[in-house]
Formats: C-alpha cells, structure tokens, sequence
C-alpha cells in the first residue's frame, strides 16, 4: 500500500507539472497563469546600476541612467522645461570635449560591492524580490556577455572593463541564499549599438536573442522585466518566439514570470503582469506591478536632495494605495559606481520593513476587495498635480491627510485575504471609525494588527462603527498607518 501510495503522488505530481507547449501567439502566450507568489509578494526591488552611475548626473526631474541619449542626442525630456542641452554642457565642463560615455565603463569600479549586504537589505525591507538591471540601453551588461563586446567591437561588460568581476553571478548567489526572488531587468534594444542602427531585425536575432538566452540559462531568472520594447514592433523584436523559448524550451520555462513590454504597443495587452511606471493604479482585472524610485530618477543622480526622495510616510500610503489596488509596487534605488546604496535610499527601504513587519499580514498574499478603499464623503476625488510628465510621490499625500481645498481624501484602504477584510487607516482614528456599507457576520471579530487588543464594534444600519481604544503615541504599534483585521467577514 505504502508503495502503491508513492506511485500515484509521483503520477499525479507529474501530471500537475506537465508544461503547457506554448505557441508563438499572443492568444497562446497571453494563456500563461501569472505565478501566485507573484500576485502574493506585493513589494519588490528595482535596481539600476550602470556606467550611468559614474557620472549620475542629470538635471532633476529626469532620469540620469539616460545619460548617454540625453548627451548624444542634446534634449531631455521628464518633469520640468529644458533646453536639451544641460546634459552635454556638464559633461563638457566635468569631462572634456572629448571624453567618451564610454570611457564609464572603466570607473563603474563596484569597489565596495557587497552583494551579501544588498540581499540583507532587501530581506529587511520586506521586499519578496528583487530587479536588477543586467543590461540598459547603453548596451553595457553587468555580467560577461560575449555577445556584447562582440557586438560592440570593444570590451563592454563588467567582467571585462571596470570591476573585471561577474557582478550579476554575485548577486545572484547571494540572493537566492534568502528568500527574496531574484530577477533581472533586460532591455531589449540598446541606443547607439551599431548593429542596431544598421538592421533591427538581424540585431533581435543575432545579438539580442543568444544574448537573451545566455542570460537565462546561466543565471536563471525567476522574473524578467523587459524594457526597451517600444521602438520596434514585437514581430521585428521576434518576440513571441523568444517568450515561446522561455515558456517552452529555457531553464526556467515551468517558473519564470514576465511583464507586458515585448514590444511596441504591447504593453498592457500581452505578456504577463502589466507594468505601469510613475503611475497610480491600474483596475487590477491583470496582475500589474507600479514601478518608481525613492527619488525621482532610477538611476543614482547627484542632483537629487532630500526633498527629491519620498519621506518614509509618503512610501507607506503609495504601497497602501498599489496593494489596495491588488498590484506589487517595485521600488528602485540606484547604486552609485562603487557598489554602496546611498543611506536615505537604506533608510527608506529600512522604514518600510520596520511597518511591514506589523503589518505585513495585511499587504502579503491579499487580493483587492470590492471597495479599493473608502473616500470622505464631501470634495473631489482623485486630487492629481496638472501638468507633471511623472506623477509625484506626493500626490498621495494629497489624497490622505493634506487635502487640496474642494478635496476629499482616502480615509480607509481595504485587503482581503480569505474570508478576513483589512482597514488600514492613514491617520489614528480620533474616536470611533465608521466604515460605511459594511455589515458583519455575527461572531465577527476585530483586532488591531501589533497588538492584542480586540476592538469592540456596533453595526448601525449599513455601517460599521468601530470603537477605537484610546491610545498613546508609545501604545501605538507602529508609525504611518494602522491596519485592522476583520474576521470572518
């Protein structure tokens, strides 16, 4: 019997992993589940680091990792008005007429590289996984890819020119050590290759494509972000064949998950979970992930002061209103050239897991439940700045605890897990809570999360008032935001 009972887990198991063949069709593609960790791990890492991190300069309000377009091409475009020319006139002044982008890769040293440290910093943050970018636009790859110097015609990877070290191997190792998911940002076209330029076409097949592979079966991936997709269309990026490889043939096809950006006018139709950037929120009718940095560019920029970085507060309410929404919010920082995370972006990231860590069961694993959240009863909703290119961090500010004149607010977000419902509040009731159109089963209980106290309520009507305890500042269990649980809805 004991034998018997072994044979059939093994034949059932078998059965429940078989891989789906997939064909290159977006109808085929677009079949493919999106993983539950996925949709479960609400808060990942971005991570942009490159040459661009040796000059990290551009002026505020752009992003500095497009250094070498905004030089080349002598315009800028982000929040604000620009000449186009500030660029080129910083490096002519800090670097010389002549001096080459190119020249970066030799002083992208990553001389104080932990990358035990940086995995610790993620676990700490409360971060499920990570997003590294292993090759921007630049076309330069942080791992020894022959396919780039090859392409290039001069040494342009980090094994090569700088560190002379497999800075992706490392981190990888490292990574998967913890119980972070570890995955990789790839950009599909690269500005100024010249190959590229020539034919784009035979660039997707002959240096994009090994390139692509080599990537995922020497440092299998569990997430890969694609960018760069919107200057071809997929059929020129040949796309579906290379997501029919991944899904069919690759060293990760049974666990892989991708975004939406495969190609022009792709994004938010095919692939896998939608990706917004410097957004607010999507419906949720798709697993969506909203990226943005603790600062305003991605890439680590000098220019950048403390007002340019999101207060601890303001992460909090843009984590609460993209969870709320049933999305992952992937927050980037930007290392500079030599490997360390500048210490307001560990802070930042520190402060996060510090309220995770009490509130945690209301954000991981949680689905978006019928009210997104519930808005004060007079004003306009959806306070947002006019004329902003990229949306602010702040402007969730706006729409919590300072209001804009005429303006209503966000009094509640709501989670649900299972038959269990989550209030989390911005601001420390003062008094009873109401929550509007909200009846409970009888034998409902109610707690506050990081604390044992239960919360006595009265449902009057169509409303549930819940009868706050008074407490003090020290009482409290975190800062920011409170979460309540209901349970058994």
């Amino acid at each position: 019997m004991k034998n018997l009972l072994i044979v059939a887990l093994l034949f059932f198991w078998g059965v429940g992993n078989s891989q789906t063949k997939y064909e290159p069709t977006w109808e085929s593609i677009d079949r493919r589940p999106v993983a539950d960790w996925f949709q479960d791990a609400k808060l990942g890492i971005f991570i942009h680091w490159g040459p661009y991190s040796v000059p990290a300069w551009s002026p505020k309000g752009t992003y500095s990792e497009w250094y070498q377009y905004w030089l080349q091409n002598r315009t800028l475009f982000g929040n604000g008005k620009f000449s186009g020319k500030e660029v080129l006139e910083h490096h002519q002044k800090t670097y010389g007429n002549h001096f080459s982008y190119y020249n970066f890769g030799e002083m992208l040293t990553a001389r104080d590289f932990d990358a035990n440290e940086w995995a610790k910093l993620f676990e700490d943050a409360g971060a499920k996984y990570m997003m590294i970018t292993s090759k921007h636009h630049d076309g330069y790859c942080l791992w020894p890819s022959k396919e780039a110097s090859k392409t290039w015609g001069f040494p342009w990877n980090a094994k090569e020119v700088g560190a002379k070290r497999d800075l992706l191997k490392e981190l990888e190792l490292a990574v998967k050590k913890t119980d972070v998911k570890f995955g990789t940002y790839y950009s599909l076209y690269e500005w100024f290759n010249p190959l590229y330029k020539k034919d784009a076409e035979k660039f997707a097949l002959e240096h994009m494509h090994p390139q692509f592979k080599d990537l995922v079966q020497n440092y299998k991936p569990e997430l890969i972000w694609s960018d760069g997709d919107w200057d071809q269309t997929p059929e020129t990026w040949h796309s579906k064949e290379l997501l029919t490889w991944l899904f069919n043939e690759s060293a990760v096809a049974n666990s892989v998950v991708v975004n939406d950006r495969w190609g022009k006018d792709c994004r938010f139709k095919h692939g896998g979970y939608y990706s917004s950037e410097y957004g607010s929120t999507l419906d949720g009718s798709r697993p969506w992930e909203e990226c943005r940095g603790i600062g305003f560019s991605f890439g680590y920029n000098v220019n950048e002061d403390v007002s340019d970085y999101a207060s601890r507060r303001t992460l909090v309410y843009l984590l609460l209103n993209v969870v709320s929404h049933g999305g992952n919010l992937l927050l980037d920082i930007g290392p500079d050239r030599f490997g360390n995370i500048p210490p307001i972006m560990q802070d930042r990231l520190l402060a996060l897991g510090k309220w995770l860590k009490v509130n945690g069961e209301a954000i991981y694993g949680t689905r978006k439940w019928e009210r997104v959240c519930q808005w004060s009863e007079k004003g306009k909703k959806d306070w947002k700045p006019e004329g902003a290119h990229y949306l602010p961090a702040d402007f969730i500010i706006k729409q919590t605890i300072e209001p804009e004149p005429g303006y209503a607010v966000r009094e509640i977000f709501f989670t649900k897990k299972g038959k269990d419902l989550f209030a989390i509040v911005p601001k420390w009731p003062k008094g009873d809570l109401t929550i509007r159109n909200l009846k409970v089963k009888k034998g409902a209980q109610i707690i506050l999360l990081g604390t044992k106290h239960k919360v006595k309520f009265t449902q009057k009507g169509k409303d549930l008032i819940l009868h706050v305890p008074n407490l003090t500042v020290d009482e409290l269990p975190c800062e920011y935001a409170y979460s309540f649980k209901i349970s058994n809805l």
